[in-house]
This record gives structure tokens, C-alpha cells and sequence, in this order.
């Protein structure tokens, strides 16, 4: 045997692999959360069979069906989606500017600065347009008071961020209790429930759905940048990567996402760390594929949760932040001694 000849049977043989095979968690995801804005159409206190859904989707169905998916369910299941998609992709971009899995809108304070800002709104009788910019200055507010006071003279580190975020979210917490105890009593109730997190009063899913899109299509061509940025600054900043604005824009759309988040559903907490990181243990940490994983993952885990604050105790509902919390307390507190 040849030299030339033993080369060739050492030489492995090359497997032509599809190049979109990477991201075919993606259409799995998509599956699934088409599978959970069915199940919610579906299930209630009027139940749906599959035959008659169908009906009502390709437009035979009877006339009670048809009104309790296209002017009652399907709304708020897609505003679920929505909330959920958004709460999850800024919990991610989060934890990529920071470094740290324990990153969330919710735990930094930043759903309590888009809360103050939304109530603030309200109880000033402004329009929805106001009510979502109100709800943005907050967020962003908050952003800033959680990232700078964290950095200081030094540099991020765990501790010191989660620390920060805590301190900064029981202040929200304190001018929230402060405006419900001056605020008009007719108001009250409608504000505590909206303070739970709830898609009772969701009127319009659309305004989070092209948000989310829009976000998505931005995100993804700065997949190569964000998974150098997660590495650290320096890193980033050797490999040719424009740090500081990327910062920036990290630092606007995260609160964007929160604010309108906010304004959609009322505080929702823990969807921002849960699905980022559980994601993260299944598909790896290529940014091009967690971001839009986390936008159906985050919307298929929220519409899930609210299907089930719906049928748990029905005829009674459950604000949906009741779920998400019971989910996210222990997945939380995981992650907090594991980061040990």
C-alpha cells in the first residue's frame, strides 16, 4: 500500500450538513408556540373541541365561538405572546451586557421604574401613547440608576449588580405603595390587579407584536458583535467591535422592550431570567439563535401561564404574574447558588 493510498483511508470523509440545520430549534419553538396560542383559544370556561376550532379558524363556526376566539381569547393570547417575547428578549440582552445569568428586567428594577412611570400616567388620565412613553422614561431611568451606581468608580461584578438591582427595585416598590396610598380610591383596584400582572384588560396585541418583530430583525444581524461583547469589553473592543454604542443600544432596547412589556400586561416578574437561561442550557450561547429563540420561547411560556391562570381556580382568574413568580422563585434561587 502506497503512502498516497494509506493518506486517503486516513482522511475523513466530509458530511455535507444544511446550513439552516442550526436553527431548526427555531421551528420547533415556532411549533410550540403556535401549539400554546391554540391550546388558550381553545380552553376555557366555555371549552372549544378541536373540529369546531378549526371551524371558527377557517371561518364556519358557530356565531358564540367565533366571538370568544376573535373578540376575547385570541387577543389576549397574543398579547401574552407578545409580553412574554419581550419580558424574554430583554432579560437577554440583559444578561449579555452584563455577563451574568442572574440579569432581569424584573430583579434590576427596571419593570418598577416602567410600573412607577405607567401609573404615573394613569393617574394622571393620560392616552395609551403617553402611558407607554411614561412607561419608557421609567425603564430607562431605571437603567441608568441600576447600571451606573452598580459600576461606580470600578468594574460590574455579580454581587454588586444583584445588589444594586434589589436595592433600586424595593425603592420602585416604595413609591408604588406611596402613589396607591394617595391615589383616587375608584382607582385602586384596577391598579393593584394591573401591579400583579394581568391580560384581562390587554386591549390590543399588535403595538408588542411589531415591537417584537422589529426588535428581532435588529438583533440578529448584531448576533456576531453581541457574542463578542459577552465575552467583556476588552475583548470586544480588540476584535473591532464598536463597545459603547453597542452598549448603548443594548441599554435603550432592553428598556423599550420592558416599558412596552409594562404598559401591555403590568408587572410581569421572572420570564427575563428564566427562559434566557434555560434556553442557554439547551441551544448553547450563539446569540443569533438564543435572541429569537427567547422571543418564542418567552411568548409560548407567558400564554401557557396565563391559559393556566385562567382554568386554575375558574370561574375565578389569576393575575398571570402569579404564575410566572411561582415558576421563577425557585429557578431563581437555583441559579443564585449555583452562581456561588
Amino acid at each position: 500500500m502506497t503512502g498516497a493510498e494509506t493518506l486517503a483511508q486516513k482522511r475523513p470523509v466530509s458530511v455535507a450538513v444544511s446550513p439552516w440545520r442550526p436553527f431548526l430549534p427555531l421551528v420547533w419553538l415556532a411549533l410550540f408556540g403556535v401549539l400554546a396560542l391554540l391550546l388558550a383559544v381553545a380552553v376555557g370556561s366555555v371549552a372549544i373541541p378541536p373540529a369546531e376550532l378549526w371551524a371558527v379558524i377557517t371561518g364556519e363556526g358557530s356565531s358564540l365561538h367565533n366571538t370568544l376566539v376573535w373578540e376575547l381569547r385570541a387577543p389576549r393570547a397574543l398579547a401574552g405572546f407578545a409580553t412574554g417575547g419581550l419580558l424574554a428578549m430583554a432579560g437577554a440582552l440583559m444578561q449579555i451586557l452584563l455577563r451574568n445569568p442572574l440579569a432581569d428586567p424584573y430583579v434590576l428594577g427596571v419593570s418598577g421604574g416602567a410600573a412607577v412611570g405607567a401609573l404615573a400616567a394613569m393617574l394622571a388620565g393620560t392616552g395609551a401613547f403617553l402611558l407607554s412613553g411614561s412607561a419608557f422614561a421609567g425603564a430607562l431611568l431605571s437603567t441608568f440608576l441600576v447600571f451606573g451606581l452598580a459600576h461606580g468608580t470600578g468594574s460590574w461584578t455579580p454581587a454588586r449588580l444583584l445588589l444594586t438591582g434589589v436595592v433600586v427595585a424595593s425603592g420602585w416598590g416604595a413609591v408604588i405603595t406611596l402613589m396607591l396610598a394617595v391615589g383616587p380610591k375608584d382607582k385602586l383596584p384596577g391598579m393593584l390587579y394591573w401591579l400583579m400582572g394581568d391580560l384581562t384588560y390587554a386591549q390590543t396585541p399588535w403595538p408588542a407584536l411589531v415591537l417584537l418583530v422589529l426588535v428581532c430583525l435588529l438583533v440578529i444581524p448584531l448576533g456576531r458583535s453581541l457574542n463578542v461583547l459577552a465575552r467583556g469589553p476588552l475583548q470586544a473592543a480588540a476584535l473591532g467591535v464598536a463597545v459603547r454604542p453597542l452598549e448603548w443600544t443594548i441599554y435603550i432596547l432592553a428598556s423599550l422592550l420592558t416599558a412596552l412589556a409594562v404598559t401591555t400586561a403590568g408587572s410581569i416578574g421572572f420570564v427575563g431570567l428564566v427562559v434566557p437561561h434555560m434556553l442557554r442550557l439547551v441551544l448553547g450561547n450563539d446569540q443569533r439563535l438564543i435572541l429569537p429563540a427567547c422571543a418564542l420561547g418567552g411568548g409560548a411560556l407567558l400564554t401557557l401561564a396565563d391559559t393556566l391562570a385562567r382554568i386554575v381556580i375558574a370561574p375565578e382568574q389569576l393575575p398571570v404574574g402569579v404564575i410566572t413568580a411561582l415558576l421563577g422563585v425557585p429557578t431563581f434561587l437555583v441559579l443564585l447558588y449555583r452562581s456561588r
